[in-house]
C-alpha cells in the first residue's frame, strides 16, 4: 500500500491486473518449449530440392525436404494452448481524476480514494463530490459528502451524465451496468425540479424514485408548493409517471390529489395535448366551462388550437386558432370564433338569442422570399356586435372601436421595358354603429413606369423637355355596399358596382431663376361604368324617380396643374454668451395653379314637378365610385407656406464646446386657395396646422385651426361678404383642435413593449389608455412588461427606485361654425403602471371628460408575483364595460392548467 499527497494531482491510468508472477511464467514457458521440441546435431544433410518461387506463384505441388520442420507442422503439434486467461480492462476508456487534499491508491483492495473537492471523469460521466471511492475490481464508484471543521456536511455530490444532472447526498454507481443508487437526489427535468429520498437508476433512460416531490419552484428544498408522491418512474426528456399524488402548498397538504399522474417532458418546442377548461358563472347564462379543447402541435411550421365554451343555459362558443411560419418565407396566424349567445331563459321578457362570429387573419411575407411578388393579409371582420356581446372576453379597446377593417393584397412586378406592375387587393370596412359594410372584391391596379421620350440614352434628365415623362395607370373595382345582416348573401352580390379608371399623367419639372423649382402636369382620365342612373318625374307618384340603367357607359376628363416653390433660410443670432445663441427659420412657400374645364355635355335635365317647368341638371354618372364629371369649370390659385423653427442653446454640460440643437416647431403650415372663375365665395378657408415636441421628444403636441374670411347670415350660411367688412375680425375661426401625448418611464430610452398585441389585431389601441384586455385565452400572461426576476434587495422603501411608466393624452376641440363659440370636446386620459414592491405591481387607466362632466373608462390592475405562481386582479368599477376578473395560477407552461379564475361581467 502506498500513499500519495497532492494538492492538484491529475493521473491517467488504464486498469490491468496489478499483481503478476512474471518470473514463474517465463520459467514455465522455457521448460514447456524444451519438452516438446526435437533436438538435431549439426551434421544435417542438405536439402535434395529447393522450393522454386515460380512454382509457388502458379500453385503447383511443392516438393518438401524429407527432413520436416516441426515448427511448420501446426496440425501435428502436441503442445496445448496456454490456459491462463488475461483479464480484459473493465473500462472502455481512460479515467481522469483529481482531488485537492489527497489521492489514495490501495492495490490489494482495488480501491482509489479521492478526498476534498474530488473530481472524476469517465466517458460522458462527470462526478464531483467531497469524497469519491472507486472500486475498480467491482466496477463501482461511491461519492458522498464530507464534514467541515464545524461538523456540517459540505461538498454535496454532483453527478452529470449527458444532459442529466443529479445533486444527491450520496451516490453509488456501476460503470459496467450503468445502474446507480442515489440518496436524497435533486435534479431538474424539463421545467420540474425533482427531489427523492431514494433513486434507482436502471439505465440511461429509466429512473425509479421513492419518497419523491416535484415542483416548478426554484428552491426544491423549501418550495412554496410541490407534488408529493411515493413512487415515480421517469424517462429523462420524455415523461414522468407517478402513483398517488397529493398537492402540498406552503407545507400544508391540500385535498387536491390524483390516483396517478402523467407529465410530458418532451424537449420539443411544443407538443400536442388537452387544454383544461376554466370554470365560471354568469347571472344570465348560468355556470360555464370556458376555453377547453385540444392543442395540435402539427409540425415545427404550424400548429392548431381548438377550444370551446359551454353555458348551462344553452349558450356555447367554438374557436380555432393557428399560427404558422416558414423562415425566410412567411409567417402569420388565424383566429376564427363563433358564438351562440342566449340571454336569460325562454319565456322571460329579457330573453334573446344571437349568433355572432369573428374572423382574424394576419399574414406577412419575408422580403427575401420573392423580390418580385408579395402577398400580405390583415383581416378583422365579423358581426358588428361581436366585441360587445362575446361571452369569452371583454376586450375594452376593441369594444370602444367603431370600425373593423381588412385588406388582402397580392402584387408582382414584370421586368419589361418599361417596367410594369400589377396588384390585386380585397378590402373591407365595417362601421359597427351603423352596421354598414363597404367591400371591394377585388381592386385591380396596373401601372407602367414613367417613360422619358426626350431623355438621351445616358439617362441625364435636365431641363424642361428632357424631364417630360408620362405613364399609364389602371384602377378597377368590384364594389359592394351592404349591411351586417346581408353580408355574403345573394342580396349583397346583386347590388355590386363595377368600374374602371384609366389615367395618363404627362408631367415635367425644371428650375427657373436658379432657386425656384417648377413642376407641371396634364392629366387625362377615362372612367368606365356598368351602372348609370336616369332621373324623371313620375306623375302617378308625384315625385322624382331614379332608375338604375345596366350597361356600359364612359366619360372622359382632363385637367392641368402647375406648382412653383422655393426654400428660404433665415438665422437670428443673439450671441454665444446668451442662453439662446441663435434661432433658425426655414420657410418653404409654394404657389400652385390648377385648371379643369367644364364637362357640361355629360349633363341632362329632369322635371322636378308635374308642370315640367321646373328643370334641374344632373349627370347619369352621379354616385359612381370614381366620381362624376364637373359641370362648372375650375380655375384656382393655391397658396401654401410651411415653416420650421430650430434653436441653438448653451449646453448644460460645460465640457461640451458645441451648442445644443433643439426643435421649437416641427412644422407650422398655412394653406388656402382662390377660384378665379368663381363669382362669389372665391376664397377657401385658411387651414393652419402645426406640431412640436418637448422634453426630449417625450411630449408631442399637434394643433390646427380653420379660419374663414367670409361672414355668415343669421341662418349660419356663408355670404359673399368678408367678415372684416361685416363688423368682425379679419378671419372667423370656425374650428380648432389640440392633441397632446406624453409617455415617460423610470427607464428612459427603453421603448415600451406592445402589451396588447391581440387587442391591436382586434382593432384596439397598442397602449393601455383604455385598459388591458381581459382575454381569457391570454389571461395567464402578465398584464405588465415581462422582466427577468431579480434577487430581493432589502432597502428603505422611500429611498428605493420603483419601476414605473405613464401615458398621458389630452384632446381639445372648438366649434364656431354658427357663432356658437363652443368647446365641443375636452378630455384627458391617463394610464400608469408601477411596482409597489418587488413582488407587487399595480396599474390604472382612467380619464375625465370636461364637456360631459364625467369619468371616462376606468380600470384598476393588480398583480402579485408568488414566485412559482402569479395572481392578478383587474377591476372596471363602472360604465357599460363594468367587470372584474381574478386569476391565480402556476407560471410554468407545463402546469398552466392548474389555475383558478373568476370573472363577473355585467354585460352578460
Amino acid at each position: 500500500m502506498a500513499r500519495e499527497y497532492s494538492s492538484l494531482h491529475f493521473t491517467k491510468i488504464a486498469f490491468k491486473p496489478l499483481h503478476t508472477n512474471l518470473f514463474n511464467i517465463v520459467l514455465l514457458s522455457i521448460f514447456l518449449t524444451l519438452g516438446c521440441s526435437n533436438l538435431y546435431s549439426q551434421d544435417i544433410k542438405k536439402k535434395q530440392a529447393t522450393v522454386q518461387p515460380k512454382k509457388q506463384e502458379v500453385k503447383k505441388p511443392i516438393q518438401v525436404d524429407s527432413i520436416k520442420n516441426p515448427l511448420a507442422e501446426s496440425s501435428t503439434d502436441t503442445i496445448k494452448l496456454d490456459t491462463i486467461k488475461v483479464k480484459k480492462n473493465f473500462l472502455n476508456g481512460k479515467v481522469k481524476y483529481k482531488a485537492e487534499n489527497y489521492v489514495k491508491i490501495e492495490q490489494k483492495k482495488k480501491l482509489i480514494t479521492l478526498y476534498d473537492k474530488a473530481e472524476l471523469y469517465y466517458q460522458d460521466v462527470e462526478l464531483k463530490s467531497g469524497i469519491i471511492v472507486m472500486d475498480y475490481e467491482k466496477n463501482e464508484v461511491y461519492a458522498g459528502r464530507i464534514k467541515d471543521s464545524l461538523g456540517n456536511y459540505t461538498q454535496f455530490p454532483n453527478f452529470k451524465q449527458g444532459d442529466n444532472v443529479i445533486e444527491p447526498d450520496s451516490i453509488r454507481f456501476n460503470f459496467k451496468t450503468k445502474k446507480a443508487l442515489i440518496w436524497n437526489s435533486r435534479s431538474t427535468q424539463g421545467e420540474f425540479n425533482v427531489k427523492a429520498a431514494i433513486t434507482k437508476k436502471e439505465n440511461d433512460s429509466v429512473y425509479f424514485l421513492k419518497g419523491a416531490r416535484f415542483t416548478t419552484s426554484k428552491d426544491v428544498d423549501n418550495p412554496e408548493y410541490y407534488f408529493q408522491t411515493n413512487k415515480i418512474k421517469f424517462i429523462p426528456g420524455k415523461k414522468i409517471v407517478t402513483g398517488f399524488t397529493n398537492m402540498v402548498i406552503a407545507g400544508v397538504p391540500t385535498p387536491l390529489f390524483l390516483p396517478f399522474a402523467y407529465f410530458p417532458l418532451s424537449k420539443e418546442t411544443s407538443t400536442s395535448g388537452i387544454i383544461l377548461p376554466s370554470y365560471n358563472d354568469s347571472n344570465d347564462k348560468g355556470f360555464s366551462l370556458q376555453n377547453g379543447g385540444y392543442y395540435f402541435a402539427l409540425s415545427d411550421h404550424y400548429n392548431l388550437t381548438v377550444i370551446g365554451d359551454y353555458y348551462t343555459n344553452g349558450s356555447y362558443g367554438l374557436g380555432m386558432q393557428s399560427s404558422y411560419a416558414n423562415r425566410y418565407h412567411f409567417q402569420g396566424n388565424i383566429n376564427v370564433r363563433f358564438e351562440n349567445n342566449i340571454t336569460s331563459e325562454r319565456g322571460y321578457p329579457d330573453y334573446s338569442k344571437t349568433k355572432i362570429y369573428n374572423i382574424q387573419w394576419s399574414h406577412s411575407q419575408d422580403s427575401k422570399a420573392n423580390p418580385n411578388s408579395t402577398f400580405s393579409a390583415s383581416v378583422n371582420l365579423g358581426s358588428s356586435e361581436y366585441f360587445k356581446q362575446t361571452i369569452n372576453q371583454v376586450n375594452v379597446g376593441s369594444s370602444l372601436n367603431n370600425t373593423l377593417s381588412s385588406s388582402i393584397s397580392y402584387s408582382t412586378v414584370f421586368h419589361s421595358v418599361p417596367e410594369s406592375r400589377i396588384s390585386l387587393t380585397a378590402t373591407h370596412s365595417q362601421n359597427t354603429q351603423t352596421k354598414e359594410i363597404n367591400m371591394t372584391l377585388p381592386t385591380l391596379q396596373f401601372s407602367v413606369d414613367r417613360i422619358y421620350p426626350f431623355a438621351i440614352n445616358d439617362g441625364a434628365k435636365k431641363g424642361l423637355f428632357k424631364n417630360i415623362n408620362l405613364q399609364y395607370n389602371l384602377n378597377g373595382k368590384n364594389s359592394f355596399v351592404t349591411t351586417d345582416s346581408l353580408f355574403f348573401k345573394p342580396e349583397m352580390f346583386r347590388d355590386a358596382e363595377i368600374g374602371f379608371q384609366h389615367s395618363i399623367p404627362l408631367s415635367t419639372n425644371f428650375k427657373i431663376f436658379k432657386y425656384f423649382s417648377v413642376s407641371s402636369s396634364l392629366n387625362y382620365n377615362e372612367v368606365w361604368y356598368f351602372n348609370t342612373i336616369k332621373k324623371q318625374y313620375d306623375d302617378q307618384l308625384s315625385t322624382v324617380v331614379t332608375t338604375d340603367i345596366k350597361g356600359f357607359d364612359a366619360f372622359r376628363t382632363y385637367a392641368s396643374s402647375t406648382n412653383i416653390g422655393t426654400t428660404i433660410y433665415g438665422t437670428f443670432n443673439f450671441g454665444k454668451d446668451k442662453k439662446i445663441q441663435s434661432i433658425r427659420h426655414v420657410m418653404r412657400p409654394g404657389l400652385s395653379h390648377s385648371y379643369a374645364p367644364s364637362f357640361e355635355k355629360y349633363y341632362d335635365t329632369y322635371a322636378t314637378d308635374g308642370s315640367g317647368e321646373m328643370q334641374k341638371d344632373y349627370t347619369r354618372f352621379d354616385g359612381g365610385m370614381y366620381g362624376a364629371p364637373v359641370k362648372n369649370s375650375s380655375n384656382s390659385i393655391g397658396f401654401d407656406l410651411s415653416n420650421t423653427f430650430e434653436a441653438k442653446i448653451t449646453d448644460k454640460d460645460t465640457t461640451k464646446v458645441e451648442p445644443k440643437k433643439i426643435m421649437l416647431l416641427n412644422n407650422l403650415n398655412f394653406q388656402t386657395s382662390y377660384n378665379i372663375d368663381a363669382t362669389e365665395l372665391a376664397w377657401t378657408p385658411v387651414r393652419v396646422s402645426g406640431g412640436t415636441q418637448f422634453f426630449d421628444n417625450k411630449l408631442s403636441a399637434n394643433f390646427g385651426a380653420t379660419l374663414d374670411p367670409y361672414a355668415i347670415d343669421n341662418s349660419g350660411n356663408r355670404i359673399n361678404t368678408f367678415n372684416i367688412n361685416n363688423g368682425g375680425s379679419l378671419f372667423r375661426m370656425t374650428s380648432a383642435n389640440l392633441t397632446m401625448n406624453y409617455s415617460i418611464s423610470s427607464s428612459d430610452g427603453k421603448e415600451k413593449k406592445d402589451k396588447n398585441d391581440q387587442g391591436k389585431r382586434n382593432g384596439g389601441r397598442e397602449d393601455d389608455l383604455f385598459g388591458s384586455n381581459l382575454d381569457a385565452n391570454s389571461v395567464k400572461k402578465s398584464q405588465f412588461d415581462d422582466t427577468e426576476e431579480k434577487e430581493d434587495v432589502v432597502s428603505e422603501f422611500f429611498r428605493s427606485k420603483l419601476p414605473w411608466d405613464m401615458t398621458f393624452a389630452y384632446s381639445l376641440t372648438y366649434g364656431n361654425n354658427n357663432r356658437e363659440k363652443k368647446i365641443t370636446g375636452n378630455s384627458i386620459m391617463i394610464s400608469a403602471n408601477t411596482d409597489l414592491t418587488p413582488k407587487w405591481k399595480a396599474g390604472i387607466s382612467t380619464g375625465y371628460d370636461f364637456v360631459q362632466k364625467g369619468v371616462t373608462f376606468t380600470q384598476l390592475r393588480f398583480e402579485r408575483d408568488l414566485m412559482s405562481w402569479r395572481m392578478a386582479f383587474n377591476w372596471t368599477p363602472f360604465g357599460d364595460n363594468a367587470s372584474w376578473n381574478f386569476f391565480i395560477g402556476i407560471k410554468s407552461g407545463v402546469l398552466s392548467d392548474i389555475k383558478w379564475e373568476k370573472r363577473n361581467l355585467t354585460n352578460q
